[in-house]
Order: structure tokens, then sequence, then C-alpha cells
């Protein structure tokens, strides 16, 4: 018996259009919503299919959002027209995003600080260090940017953290910062940020829940990693 072969179904570019009125947004892909934002193909392309080939350049509509619109011209050639359209819709997307998470009243997990940070931080082209004051039932007391950088570092001062925190009779402390590379691997200096400031917060009983690094792609989460289940997080 011979292989069943996946024949794939491609919608035209009218097709698409077709079903975003009658479906809604919602119901497109990433790759059938960019295609309506660029509204013709190039060549012998249509606009679906350079769509496409521009996320598959790209990796995600995250990627695509952070790329500056004079490089964004020339991927595929959409030229200035269509990546001025792109971007400024993205950045509308990125901007609705960002005040969106503003609301968000509590955090439960890594998710929430990515969903609160990623729209603000990722596109930075510097590190910033954030924290994040809890009561005991997590909810958010305060967002305070605590320092700001250049491209592979940034200085904390834990005093001013600690001060923070017992100012705002903070229970819990969530530690936040982007990593511009992309790379969002942890570096001995974090994890030395982070195992200092645990332990100047237990001299007061304030937890350090969880220490995330922010990136356009991948994040990381200390406590997923199981960095505090160290014998070491000891005053």
């Amino acid at each position: 018996m011979s292989p069943t072969k996946t024949t794939i179904i491609r919608l035209t570019d009218a097709q698409v259009r077709e079903k975003l009125l009658h479906q809604g947004t919602a119901s497109l892909s990433d790759a059938e919503l960019l295609s309506v934002l660029l509204g013709k193909g190039e060549g012998s392309l249509s606009a679906l299919e350079l769509a496409e080939n521009v996320l598959k350049k790209t990796g995600s509509l995250l990627q695509l959002s952070l790329i500056d619109p004079k490089q964004l011209r020339m991927i595929e050639n959409l030229g200035i027209g269509r990546a001025v359209h792109v971007a400024t819709a993205l950045e509308l997307g990125r901007r609705f995003r960002a005040q969106e998470t503003q609301t968000k009243e509590s955090i439960e997990s890594d998710r929430d600080v990515i969903d609160l940070f990623q729209a603000q931080l990722a596109p930075l082209s510097h590190e910033e260090f954030w924290v994040v004051y809890l009561n005991r039932s997590n909810k958010i007391l305060e967002k305070v940017r605590v320092s700001q950088g250049g491209i592979s570092g940034t200085v904390v001062d834990i005093r001013l953290i600690i001060k923070r925190a017992l100012e705002r009779l903070a229970s819990a402390i969530l530690l936040v910062h982007n990593h511009p590379s992309g790379n969002a691997s942890p570096s001995e200096q974090d994890v030395q940020i982070t195992r200092q400031v645990s332990q100047a917060a237990q001299l007061f009983d304030i937890q350090v829940v969880d220490h995330v690094i922010i990136t356009a792609g991948p994040c990381h989460s200390f406590r997923q990693a199981g960095f505090f289940d160290s014998p070491d997080l000891r005053p």
C-alpha cells in the first residue's frame, strides 16, 4: 500500500479576505493576517505566499515586529510602502498589548510575567531591570524599573530593592530583566544578583518568587528551572 499524500490547500488572496469577513480576524493564521496587510504579492507569488516566505525568514510575528522598517523593506523585496504598513500595524498591536497588560492585578505564574513585560522589554536594544512588589495574595503593589544599562548588562542596587519592599510592606519580590541578544540563558551575573537579592530579602521575611529573563522568543524562569530549590539560598 502506497503512503497517503497530504494535500495542502492554500487559499487565494481573495479567499483570505472572504474568510476574514465571514469568520473574523481570529480565524486567520499569522501568514493569512500578514497577507492582508501586504495587500499584494511579488512577482509570481500571491500575497499569502509572500507572507509565508517573510515569516519563514523572520521566524514569527514577534521577531518581525523587532525589525527596523528600513531593513524590513529588503525582505522578499517588500519595498518601503508595504514595510511601513506592516511595521505600523505591528507597533499598534504591541502598544495595545502593553496597555492591556498594565491592567493585570496579580501574578500567578511565569507566563503572567512574560505577558506583562515581553511587549515592553523585548524590543529594547539595552537591558532594563525591573522589580514587581507583591502582597501575600500575589497582588501587584508596584512595578519599578531599578536600572537601565547597555547591550550586555546593567547595575542593580540590592539595597534600593529591599528598601522599596519595606516601604511598600511587600511580602514578595519578582525580578525581571531583558536580554537584547535574544539568548534567554542566565549569565553568572544574573545568578549572582538573584542569589544576593533572595538572601537579603529573607532577612526581612520577604520572598523572591521568581526572576524572569525576557527576550522576543523563549524566556527563562529561574523558578521553573529549580533555582529557588537550592539550599544555597540561605542568609
